[in-house]
């Protein structure tokens, strides 16, 4: 990797490295994650893969997510490859778009939504 990949992170293609996201890339995804909202709660976190606040604020926040023990299903949209679904993301939960976004929902429903430097596990 390159100085300046590691200074202002990697290609725009690059994706989250954790495990325990599932990746939002169709309707029919999405669907599912509201579906699982059911159950136990759900958090949608909107990325900006062009950004750097949106790297940094996803990278701190999978970091707290590490050394969390909330039985949550933690979910990953890329907003650029599918701002489609994150158009109806915002339509559907009645959600102001923005970048870097957390929308946390439990039974269908939008409970909580942070943007940027408000993004923390402590809103789930």
């Amino acid at each position: 990797m390159s100085f300046l990949n590691k200074l202002f992170g990697g290609s725009e293609e690059e994706k989250s490295s954790e495990t325990f996201w599932k990746n939002i890339a169709s309707e029919e995804d999405l669907d599912k994650a509201v579906q699982e909202s059911a159950t136990k709660k759900v958090a949608i976190f909107k990325h900006s893969t062009s950004c750097f606040i949106s790297k940094t604020v996803l990278k701190n926040f999978e970091r707290e997510v590490a050394n969390s023990d909330k039985e949550v299903s933690y979910y990953f949209l890329d907003l650029l490859a599918h701002r489609n679904i994150s158009n109806k993301i915002a339509d559907q939960f009645d959600v102001t778009h923005q970048s870097p976004q957390l929308i946390v929902l439990e039974n269908g429903k939008a409970i909580e939504n942070a943007s940027h430097q408000s993004i923390s596990v402590s809103i789930i």
